[in-house]
């Protein structure tokens, strides 16, 4: 069975409360349920990490390689600014899909700019939690086509 690393970023552990009207009133447990939920229906197991601290995302990172098939990542505001995180990625050998709840490409140009697309299979964003599934569902389907 297939399984992914769904990995949270900066602030994130916020979701439901910070700018909800950006972000929507979803809590970050209540996307872990949702995802779990899914990962059931599609056959997949899910792994869930969050962190505020670049580094502890990189070390997660690295830790898909050999073990996991695929991570989502939202790396929030790292997004836009971390050549380490692209590294890590590339580093790990996983097919990676980077995740936005809003669509950052409709917001500040600074959002426009994405270090994690250049080493992903695509890139989620705009659908608020729903993302979330959308990521599982695509990941499931670009390794079902690899294989």
């Amino acid at each position: 069975m297939p399984g992914f690393l769904i990995l949270n970023g900066p602030n994130l552990n916020l979701l439901g409360f910070r700018q909800p009207e950006v972000y929507g009133r979803t809590t970050l447990a209540d996307v872990e349920a949702m995802c779990r939920a899914h990962a059931k229906e599609i056959g997949v197991e899910v792994e869930f990490e969050q962190s505020n601290h670049e580094g502890a995302l990189i070390d997660a990172i690295h830790g898909t390689r050999g073990r996991l098939d695929g991570l989502i990542l939202n790396a929030g505001a790292y997004t836009h600014t971390s050549i380490a995180l692209m590294d890590a990625i590339s580093s790990a050998e996983v097919p990676a899909i980077e995740l936005h709840l809003s669509n950052v490409h409709a917001r500040e140009s600074f959002r426009h700019q994405s270090y994690i697309a250049r080493v992903s299979v695509g890139v989620i964003c705009g659908f608020g939690a729903r993302g979330y599934t959308l990521a599982m569902d695509a990941m499931k389907s670009h390794l079902d086509a690899a294989s």
